[in-house]
């Protein structure tokens, strides 16, 4: 790596950390001015007032606001994010068993992304003015005009009440625990069933998966397309272009090839964006689907007023939205060398 590429690493990553240090004190700041006692609300309805202030010295909150700031830093390069209100538990075990939940769910939505907005978008721009191409306008205007909540209850209501074609929520029938149980290793139930080798349980846990994955995939995938189209069509009236045509070389090999290459940089700026959105957007389609992930986590420590967990939540979105964002940065440098000397 030359000095100018390390130069390009070291400046992303410095302003990375610094987000995510003020993401830190604004999520503090908020946390502690929320109108509500967390000492109360750790010990229960019928707290007493001594209670109460014993709670206050255990948590730490009878010390001034910079000092508590300081222990929550101290305690956060430990990896400690403090304890849930609610729950009585760590908040990296909260957040560790509904993990791969989440994570399972935005594995899938990225790979329909990928495999479905790029080549579309690509598509549209090799069929300019044709009826493929206003039919993948039209579908990119649609998907990306939808709420996802709305979509998921609609999808509900055609592809389940209606049609009786896929499973209404969750990520398994409960009759499978009986019947042909997953041995939980990566907490992937899917990964879990193909490398156990249960066939039932691994096609039960991929028609779960479908229709939240494609509620949770719409935006992103219309996003990606319309992008994709605008900078392969700019890419595509280019001279180069043009002089490949002249030298007889097929249409098709030089949009995928030629044009996709060249058209890829701003795609993937869009993709790492959408795939930050997926990761806080997946708690709407988590709700809808009764999935068992980090969103009814949220809605549960919002419902509580459980601000510890809350705090953890946010941050952990935080983190996995700047590492997004630096590793789409990284991957543009090593496409595109121009963009390290920017």
């Amino acid at each position: 790596m030359d000095l100018r590429k390390l130069e390009f690493v070291l400046r992303r990553t410095a302003v990375s950390i610094l987000v995510l240090i003020g993401l830190t004190v604004i999520t503090f700041i908020i946390a502690r001015v929320i109108p509500s006692n967390p000492a109360a609300l750790y010990i229960g309805p019928k707290a007493r007032p001594a209670d109460i202030e014993r709670v206050k010295k255990q948590l730490g909150l009878d010390r001034p606001l910079p000092v508590q700031y300081a222990v929550y830093m101290r305690d956060l390069f430990r990896g400690d994010l403090g304890t849930s209100i609610s729950t009585k538990r760590p908040i990296t075990q909260e957040i560790g068993a509904r993990l791969p939940a989440t994570m399972e769910l935005l594995f899938y939505a990225i790979l329909l992304t990928i495999f479905i907005g790029i080549p579309l978008g690509v598509l549209s721009a090799h069929w300019q003015g044709t009826g493929g191409d206003i039919f993948v306008r039209w579908f990119s205007i649609l998907g990306v005009s939808l709420p996802a909540f709305w979509l998921g209850l609609l999808l509900q209501v055609l592809l389940v009440r209606n049609l009786g074609l896929l499973p209404l929520s969750g990520q398994y029938d409960a009759d499978l625990r009986f019947t042909s149980p997953i041995e939980h290793i990566s907490g992937f139930m899917s990964l879990d069933s193909l490398i156990t080798w249960n066939l039932i349980a691994l096609k039960d846990v991929m028609w779960h998966l479908v229709l939240p994955v494609i509620t949770l995939a719409a935006y992103p995938i219309s996003l990606v397309a319309r992008m994709t189209r605008a900078t392969a069509l700019e890419v595509l009236s280019q001279d180069y272009i043009r002089l490949s045509k002249a030298y007889g070389l097929k249409n098709t090999y030089i949009t995928f090839v030629y044009g996709l290459k060249n058209a890829i940089g701003p795609t993937l700026t869009v993709l790492g964006l959408t795939m930050a959105y997926m990761l806080t957007g997946s708690f709407f389609v988590e709700i809808v689907f009764n999935w068992p992930g980090l969103g009814q986590l949220t809605v549960r420590s919002l419902l509580n007023l459980d601000y510890p967990a809350i705090m953890g939540i946010t941050l952990f979105g935080a983190v996995g939205y700047v590492i997004i964002n630096l590793f789409v940065d990284l991957a543009q440098a090593w496409i595109d060398p121009r963009i390290s000397v920017r």
